[in-house]
């Protein structure tokens, strides 16, 4: 008999227990819930992990004037740049998960970085809540306009016929451009050197200087350096023509067949934001990104608007982690 209500005891403990639990998980999601209902109550910080004038922060700047104006408070853009990242991801990564700082993660901070770094300082899947992909962006392939090469194949030929002597620049090692090179080079066969750069104004201004021959660099960055003549085109990295620049081949249809890279970014909150808050931001933002106004920016500058579900983006990063980690393997690239 004793053991029977000692029995009765423990199990009556447990049933408590899990009482206990799903109360205090109840209680969160009303308080999640209730902090939605008024969330914004004051400015919100938007960490962009590299310098003014590259696509992920004139990004940010476009979405936090948007931002500004639906939710009525201040969304301020806060660049953290260096390390292709990396310091701006742990600064979002510990900030309070509270909905006061959003994170313009990009194809390098949440899915490169994880094989480029032998000990990457937070995890881009366990250390953030998703909110939703803003955009996705091809690199034009372009060089100085004092390097003997017209046309993509020219280029491989150049490299072939003296390689190592040709020298690439990327905003940054492990960044998206920076691998699409290393695919690039894996598939043309070819040798040219990478020398990485703190962000994509610095890239920009030595390739426009002559201090190296070629570069991918996003479209909205390069193309006013191409009609100005202080850059020629030779390629773009996507699969097909962009409206925005026809007479431009892809690198798949100048010369090396099955090319294709992609650069993207998008939202992220410290984990643990509360549910009601990253469904209220992924309202916001997919709701800016439809605005005519943003549209015909992405158009122009030959990026395509965002605006997945949380979940779907979780899964998008999921699924680029593990195709960029074969480009690292092959190409044997690393940032440390």
């Amino acid at each position: 008999m004793r053991r029977e209500a000692k029995g009765e005891r423990r199990e009556e403990g447990k049933r408590s227990g899990r009482g206990a639990a799903l109360a205090l998980l109840f209680c969160a999601a009303l308080a999640g819930a209730a902090s939605a209902q008024t969330y914004p109550t004051r400015p919100i910080r938007f960490i962009v992990g590299f310098v003014p004038g590259g696509g992920t922060d004139m990004m940010a700047r476009l979405l936090s004037r948007k931002l500004s104006d639906s939710m009525g408070q201040q969304v301020i853009v806060d660049n953290r740049a260096g390390s292709s990242g990396v310091i701006a991801a742990v600064i979002a990564a510990k900030a309070p998960p509270d909905g006061y700082t959003l994170f313009a993660g990009t194809i390098s901070t949440l899915a490169t970085n994880v094989s480029m770094y032998s000990k990457l300082p937070y995890d881009p899947v366990r250390d953030f809540a998703p909110v939703t992909l803003t955009a996705m962006s091809p690199y034009l392939l372009v060089v100085n306009p004092s390097t003997p090469a017209t046309t993509l194949k020219e280029l491989i030929a150049l490299a072939k016929a003296t390689p190592g002597r040709l020298n690439h620049a990327s905003a940054g090692s492990g960044g998206g451009n920076h691998l699409s090179h290393e695919l690039f080079k894996f598939m043309a066969g070819i040798d040219i050197v990478h020398v990485p750069y703190k962000g994509a104004a610095d890239q920009l201004t030595a390739l426009i200087a002559g201090e190296v021959q070629a570069s991918l660099i996003q479209v909205q960055v390069a193309l006013p350096q191409v009609r100005a003549g202080r850059l020629r085109v030779l390629a773009i990295t996507s699969a097909q023509r962009l409206a925005v620049v026809p007479e431009v081949p892809t690198i798949a249809e100048a010369g090396v067949p099955g090319y294709e890279a992609t650069s993207w970014q998008g939202v992220v909150l410290p984990a643990a934001a509360p549910h009601a808050i990253v469904n209220r931001l992924y309202g916001e933002i997919a709701k800016a990104l439809q605005t005519p106004e943003v549209k015909e920016r992405l158009a122009t500058e030959g990026s395509t608007p965002g605006g997945i579900t949380p979940q779907e983006f979780a899964a998008h990063i999921k699924s680029e982690i593990a195709k960029w980690a074969k480009v690292v393997k092959v190409s044997g690239a690393k940032a440390d």
